[in-house]
């Protein structure tokens, strides 16, 4: 009996799409392979709010639904930041979910469960039901720290990350999530194992003059870039 050779056809590159700044889908090669998660960081001021609603408003141009989720600002604070850059975010959903203060009281307090364990779980529970809700082609969570507060420790925010990506895995979504490193474990690479992509965005600082910023592709699976 004959051996069965295997044929393999040729690689399909993945489908880009643009991150609605020239420069990034540039350096990216025609953009970020699309349907993946992406870990965008960068210190406080660093330009990754504006990124992100430049990576929204170009999946609006483009007829896609999008959706931004914020665990840390206020829509009226997304707000004034887009129209300091002349930015219009009317075609752009945005879901807050920023923690009540009555429930910041001693009353509210948990006696039998660990308040991670309770508060983690309902507000990943929460997105996931906000984007089966909307179908978006797009989504930013803005930030991780918030999540990472909650977790109170390494593991149980390694496998609600784990749990996201899993989620977004069985949907055509593009994910960009922020991460301003200002937690207590902001130096724990863990992110950078779990996501498709990491995007790093400095400020940096000189002596004279303005502030010079950077960007830098640590890492995009499959998938060339500068």
């Amino acid at each position: 009996m004959g051996t069965a050779t295997e044929t393999k056809g040729p690689t399909v590159a993945p489908k880009r799409i643009s991150t609605g700044s020239a420069g990034m889908d540039d350096v990216l090669g025609g953009g970020l392979p699309d349907g993946y998660l992406y870990l965008l960081e960068g210190d406080p001021g660093a330009g990754k709010t504006t990124l992100a609603m430049q990576f929204l408003l170009e999946g609006v141009r483009q007829g896609e639904r999008v959706l931004y989720v914020t665990l840390s600002e206020s829509r009226q604070e997304l707000l004034g930041v887009a129209r300091s850059h002349g930015f219009v975010l009317d075609n752009i959903p945005v879901f807050e979910l920023i923690p009540e203060e009555k429930t910041l009281s001693p009353e509210m307090q948990y006696t039998v469960f660990h308040p991670s364990e309770v508060e983690l779980a309902d507000t990943t529970k929460t997105v996931q039901q906000e984007v089966d809700r909307v179908k978006p082609h797009r989504v930013v969570i803005d930030s991780l720290s918030e999540l990472r507060m909650l977790a109170k420790d390494s593991l149980r925010y390694r496998r609600e990350i784990l749990g996201l990506k899993q989620f977004f895995a069985g949907r055509t979504c593009t994910v960009l999530m922020l991460d301003d490193r200002t937690g207590p474990e902001h130096t724990d690479l863990q992110l950078h194992s779990i996501t498709h992509g990491v995007i790093t965005l400095e400020k940096l600082p000189r002596e004279y003059g303005v502030s010079r910023r950077r960007l830098e592709v640590v890492k995009l699976r499959g998938a060339k870039f500068r």
